[in-house]
């Protein structure tokens, strides 16, 4: 498969970087295949992974969810096959969703999409 992805670029951190930064939580993660970003999900409140796609264009991301090896075409807006990417694979497994849990709200799942 031919598509541009950085399979030697580490993921950006164990969280979404974003909802890191503003204080914000999140559902599940996704990571980057070409800059190693990790954004929240589309079910997320803030759904980082999809505008860090329409900010930069860089159209596969996998997910970054333990035991998850799927890809994700954002362009195209379909699943694709990927090559492995540069470890960690995936959130820390203790990282349970929704996460973090010290800024999840008690009613969040009234807050997801």
């Amino acid at each position: 498969m031919s598509i541009d992805v950085d399979t030697t670029v580490p993921p950006s951190g164990t969280g979404c970087a974003e909802c890191d930064a503003d204080g914000g939580w999140w559902v599940h993660l996704r990571r980057c295949a070409h800059c190693g970003h990790v954004g929240c999900c589309d079910t997320s409140p803030a759904q980082h992974a999809t505008a860090h796609w329409r900010e930069t264009g860089h159209r596969y991301m996998r997910s970054f969810e333990p035991g998850e090896d799927w890809w994700w075409d954002y362009a195209d807006g379909v699943p694709v096959d990927g090559p492995p990417l540069a470890p960690p694979e995936a959130r820390p497994d203790a990282q349970r969703p929704p996460a973090p849990r010290d800024r999840v709200p008690e009613n969040w799942r009234d807050l997801i999409h």
